[in-house]
């Protein structure tokens, strides 16, 4: 028989070895569960299925914006930034992730206000097939927002009564019967009422009466001022606007730095 100070030193050996054991088969099993619940989540994620923003942090969201990135890239013409379709596109997930029940259609209208009125500056998204709808065409921007009627917008306003553009996310709600005025002429087309999402940037809009509507003084190769309205063509804004009623989202770009650094969208869209 082995002495007893012998004994207990193997003793000790073995509770080191068994205990070893456990905390690597315990590691090896925690790292299939996290890479388990990753894949989970990046599955979710692209489906747009998870609405918790720390699972949307950890999960593929970020590759959805790139995914919808490179199915666009090809399709977009040259914008007046490269980050503004990403600022768009993180936007919008953001959003859709923080709000899905209002979230209802996958199309996104977007307008770069860094070009001029007379490029064609206006694209609506399929975010969920990731195609091109429609676009680019030409929409209007507010007025006393250039220096002259071909300019590029350089002032944007939240304010009642500014007649000014208002840049960020908008969530797109109900159509209706619009009437405006152009050349002291009347004329009737279709709106569609847009609820402004991005605090301190757009939360008037509904007040103001900023709406997406058509109008004659749109046309494919220039666009007018509005008061506010991302306008299009006429005939383009029947075709698109009942698309994105009741659901769908619009997003107004500009490089206006002030905007930019403070939309709490986009800062949303960044821990993507």
């Amino acid at each position: 028989m082995l002495p007893i100070k012998f004994q207990n030193v193997l003793i000790g050996a073995a509770t080191v070895l068994v205990a070893s054991a456990g905390i690597a088969h315990a590691s090896v099993q925690s790292a299939q569960d996290y890479s388990a619940a990753s894949s989970f989540v990046d599955r979710n994620a692209a489906s747009g299925s998870v609405t918790d923003t720390s699972k949307a942090r950890s999960g593929g969201f970020g590759s959805t914006v790139t995914k919808a990135l490179n199915a666009f890239a090809n399709v977009v013409r040259p914008l007046s930034r490269p980050r503004a379709l990403e600022d768009a596109f993180k936007s919008y997930f953001a959003y859709k992730n923080a709000h899905p029940g209002e979230v209802r259609k996958p199309f996104l209208y977007f307008v770069d206000y860094g070009l001029p009125s007379t490029t064609p500056r206006g694209y609506v998204f399929d975010m969920k097939a990731l195609k091109l709808v429609e676009g680019p065409f030409t929409v209007a921007h507010g007025r006393g927002s250039a220096a002259n009627k071909a300019g590029i917008p350089t002032r944007f306003s939240n304010a009642v009564g500014s007649a000014a553009t208002s840049l960020g996310l908008y969530i797109a709600k109900a159509t209706y019967a619009f009437s405006g005025k152009s050349g002291g002429q009347s004329y009737s087309s279709v709106g569609l009422r847009l609820d402004g999402v991005s605090d301190g940037f757009n939360d008037n809009a509904l007040r103001r009466g900023v709406v997406a509507h058509g109008a004659p003084y749109v046309t494919p190769s220039k666009a007018g001022r509005s008061e506010g309205c991302p306008a299009m063509e006429q005939t383009r804004a029947q075709r698109l606007l009942p698309k994105l009623a009741d659901g769908g989202m619009v997003f107004l770009y500009a490089p206006d730095a002030q905007w930019m650094d403070k939309d709490p969208w986009i800062a949303a869209g960044e821990d993507l």
